[in-house]
């Protein structure tokens, strides 16, 4: 297939790449020259998509680091690193947004670009690392040292790709490929197609090693990605299983696709409110909506207690053999948060079997009878059961019990999202929310497999 139209639309233009060379040499310059003019003996390097030449169009980000000596104090290089960036920008008018990795660093926006100020420490390999972004120039380096000219289109199909299939993005909202993966991938594999038609062999484990450590054993992920830099670090940890099988079965069906430019192109949907609640009534399923607060905490702090808290609310529920069919979250992000469960049935009988050992372990059946009364014990297959009054015939009284002080530790809520859940929760219907987001949430929930296949 020809990539050259694809390239075009997907490519920053000379007139972006102009922009974002000027003001990256000029933001560099300035905290170089602040760092020689006060005596710190710090390098200012650019890194990331930018300086390796593999950013998409628009999203050119700037990421600049400036790298202290590794014998530098610690509380020291927080202070000094974050008074630079704020220096940077009130040279450049604009406003700094903390941010934290393993340890502060500054987001602002300049021009129209987003830029990211990050102190860190100068080392020369993995074994030197002080903290977790100190790799980050060293992956610089090692992609422009071994992807070549030719290859950073194929990196850019690549990731075109993963983004219109929504399996880009190493966040955990996302749960997807890192670009620096993505660059890994088209080193080790060459071309897109050939990344491709490698990957729908995949195996879980899957093991990639460019610089053949041998430490792939010592992990236990989806795919495993030996950090050429590091190689005690899987550059794939981030990457959920369920993100791997989509990219998977996405690459499957563009190999055999006759539309193969599609792939490259957001979704063509209409979003009408009233289509997809009428999807929704058309299921005939039973829909538990529990809407709530959300406290003032960093993204990636909420999306990981979000996702926690749907899955262990998903569990119970189907423990007490409610059959949940389906649950996801959605969250406007600053303000409120959504469960949605969808259930075979929210209503149960008012009885279940409780069943207990097999009727040849001699002593657990007598323990069983002595706890339930014999009277009250059948047998069922080869089992011991007895029948019993559920507690709950409806999801919603358990779901009520559940998000309580006594009962709240039932399932495994996030922390920071208990007291706001106990305090705020209700029960919505699904139309209630007017946000364009959350309608595509409910698009996606409904329609899950529209992003893999074209």
């Amino acid at each position: 297939m020809n990539y050259d139209l694809i390239l075009k639309d997907i490519k920053p233009t000379p007139n972006e790449k102009n922009e974002i060379n000027e003001l990256s040499s000029k933001l560099m310059n300035f905290l170089q020259k602040s760092c020689d003019e006060k005596g710190i003996g710090a390098n200012v390097a650019l890194v990331g998509s930018v300086a390796k030449n593999t950013a998409l169009k628009g999203k050119s980000d700037i990421d600049i680091f400036i790298a202290f000596p590794l014998d530098t104090d610690k509380q020291y290089l927080k202070k000094v690193g974050l008074d630079l960036a704020h220096e940077c920008c009130s040279e450049f008018k604009s406003i700094a947004e903390h941010h934290f990795a393993s340890h502060p660093y500054v987001t602002t926006h300049i021009d129209g670009f987003e830029v990211d100020i990050v102190p860190c420490y100068a080392i020369n390999d993995g074994s030197e690392l002080k903290s977790a972004v100190d790799r980050t120039i060293l992956h610089t380096r090692y992609v422009k040292a071994n992807l070549s000219e030719n290859q950073i289109d194929e990196v850019l199909l690549l990731k075109r790709f993963m983004a219109m299939t929504g399996t880009y993005g190493s966040e955990f909202k996302v749960g997807g490929f890192a670009g620096y993966l993505c660059e890994l991938l088209i080193i080790h594999y060459g071309t897109f197609e050939n990344t491709l038609k490698e990957a729908i062999h995949w195996k879980y484990g899957e093991s990639i090693d460019l610089e053949n450590y041998g430490t792939s054993k010592s992990f236990d992920d989806p795919l495993i990605v030996i950090d050429p830099t590091d190689m005690n670090r899987n550059v794939g940890a981030a990457l959920r299983l369920d993100k791997m099988a989509e990219f998977i079965q996405s690459a499957r069906n563009y190999i055999f696709s006759d539309n193969k430019e599609d792939y490259f192109y957001p979704l063509s949907r209409s979003l009408n409110k009233q289509d997809i609640l009428n999807e929704f009534n058309d299921r005939n399923s039973d829909l538990i909506a529990i809407c709530f607060d959300i406290p003032d905490i960093p993204l990636d702090t909420l999306h990981p207690q979000l996702r926690k808290t749907t899955e262990a609310l998903e569990r119970k529920l189907n423990d007490e053999e409610f059959n949940v069919f389906k649950a996801d979250y959605w969250s406007d992000e600053y303000k409120s948060a959504i469960i949605l469960l969808e259930l075979a049935s929210s209503k149960l009988n008012d009885i279940k079997v409780n069943v207990g050992p097999k009727v040849f372990i001699n002593q657990a059946c007598e323990n069983f009878v002595a706890k339930y009364g014999r009277e009250n014990c059948y047998v069922q297959g080869d089992f011991l059961v007895h029948t019993q009054e559920r507690e709950f015939n409806n999801a919603k009284d358990l779901v009520e019990h559940i998000f309580t002080p006594d009962h709240i530790r039932l399932i495994k809520v996030g922390k920071n999202l208990k007291k706001t859940i106990i305090d705020t929760f209700r029960f919505i219907n699904i139309d209630e929310m007017e946000n364009d987001d959350y309608l595509k949430f409910l698009d996606d929930f409904i329609n899950p497999g529209q992003y893999i296949v074209r």
